[in-house]
């Protein structure tokens, strides 16, 4: 078979991990394929659960404008749908109290919104979604354990039950295209290198961030706001992170993070001892008047990992990789839902464009490129933290100048709305960075004053 995914009928392809990344994907490849199979090492709960495959599950997640629309293009009526379900939107700047480098921002009106409803929950609806088409069917509690196919085509995975001790014999699932959708953990690099063929370079750039969350319910006694929730901003002046959003019916998640060397315990104490360290006292003392629901929970595997399957190599036609299995960014960011949602839109682009064959280096570097925005968000806030290590932490030649232009952009951000908004839809992924070069933010960033912002936290909109 030419290596061709788009137009020569596949007739099976498989999907590699049942999370949003795989499940999206395959959404998308049942407009090709007559049958789809997602492989899930999980045995899927029938609710909208956390479950181990998701380790960072149980912490803080916000979908994005960028993730909103994609679905919305994937899944339509997907966003009507998880409103219906509970996930609050919060409209960004008006609804948070957010201090950063320095500057509290001023509650503006909204140019942007996310949800914050529970991972769990936006998952589990994307799955009824998906699964409820015919051509897609999930294989549960089974671990890939290779590929099949040579250097030149890959023609099928390799698959274990759980459970099943190393002396059980594999099976074979025969299939035309193999999506690699699992996770940051992947061993791709190792199924590669058993056919023969060789596996990509990798980019990383690790700060050793590690996060931990709680969620509470507020009580009476949490400080008297009408925003939603309140955002510290870590930097290199100032590394520690503190976000508390919603989650709906009166529970909130709270989530610190810090630097290797200085992590967020997860003992109770301890954790609400951790906030003293942020610059103002607004999330200790909300902490401390609210009412803990969880016990503490810590996520450490927070580095930038970008797999670069788009340059020269040994590799097999017939496989793909998308997602964290492409490319992980420090969930800190808040942009992997809305990455994996962008990725699946570009496969579609990419396996419907009529004006070039869709081989799979081309539908490949598409999905590198849907994932480009959010990693130059990631990676290159993280390249400014102390101590941040990898081959993508050198210095970049243009990275002074950058650094000290988009610093202006995000001082004035804080309080000017002209700068604001379009400030806001790069971090939402609704615009592309080098919007930020356009000629009315230059002129911004060059020649208008800073702003006044507001001295204290803008616990009240008017204040």
């Amino acid at each position: 078979m030419a290596d061709d995914l788009g137009r020569r009928g596949t007739r099976h392809a498989v999907v590699i991990g049942g999370s949003l990344a795989g499940l999206l994907a395959a959404r998308v490849l049942a407009e090709h394929a007559e049958r789809v199979t997602v492989v899930e090492r999980d045995r899927l709960p029938d609710a909208p659960d956390a479950r181990p495959g998701v380790p960072q599950g149980r912490h803080l997640h916000v979908l994005i404008e960028g993730g909103q629309q994609a679905l919305d293009t994937l899944l339509p009526g997907f966003m009507d749908e998880l409103r219906e379900l509970g996930s609050p939107k919060v409209a960004m700047p008006t609804d948070m109290v957010q201090w950063q480098a320095g500057q509290w921002f001023t509650r503006l009106p909204a140019t942007a919104h996310f949800y914050s409803g529970p991972r769990p929950q936006l998952e589990w609806l994307v799955r009824q979604r998906v699964l409820a088409d015919p051509r897609v069917e999930l294989v549960q509690g089974a671990d890939v354990v290779g590929l099949t196919g040579t250097a030149a085509r890959v023609t099928g995975v390799r698959l274990r039950e759980r459970g099943a001790g190393a002396g059980h014999e594999p099976r074979t699932l025969a299939a035309d295209l193999v999506v690699d959708a699992s996770g940051r953990s992947t061993r791709a690099a190792d199924w590669l290198a058993a056919i023969g063929a060789e596996a990509p370079h990798e980019e990383t750039l690790d700060t050793g961030l590690a996060y931990a969350s709680r969620v509470y319910k507020a009580t009476d006694a949490v400080p008297v706001t009408d925003a939603q929730g309140y955002y510290i901003v870590p930097g290199p002046r100032q590394p520690y992170g503190g976000v508390i959003v919603p989650l709906g019916d009166g529970h909130h998640i709270v989530t610190f993070s810090g630097l290797r060397g200085d992590e967020p315990p997860t003992e109770d104490g301890a954790f609400e001892e951790y906030a003293k360290r942020f610059p103002h006292p607004v999330i200790s003392e909300w902490v401390a008047a609210a009412e803990p629901v969880t016990p503490v929970h810590g996520f450490r595997k927070t580095a930038n990992i970008r797999r670069r399957y788009d340059r020269p190599g040994r590799r097999p036609a017939g496989f793909l990789a998308t997602g964290d299995a492409l490319c992980a960014f420090n969930p800190i960011y808040g942009q992997g839902m809305a990455t994996a949602a962008l990725a699946a839109v570009a496969l579609r682009r990419a396996l419907a464009d009529t004006r070039r064959v869709p081989t799979t280096r081309r539908v490949q570097r598409a999905l590198l490129d849907a994932s480009r925005g959010a990693w130059d968000i990631s990676a290159g806030a993280d390249k400014k933290m102390p101590g941040a290590t990898g081959d993508a932490a050198r210095p970049q030649p243009l990275d002074k100048v950058t650094g000290w232009y988009l610093a202006r952009i995000q001082e004035r951000a804080a309080g000017d709305p002209a700068v604001g908004a379009p400030f806001r839809s790069v971090l939402t992924l609704t615009a592309p960075l080098t919007s930020l070069f356009a000629p009315s933010m230059v002129r911004a960033a060059l020649f208008s004053p800073v702003p006044d912002t507001p001295a204290a936290p803008p616990l009240r909109k008017d204040a």
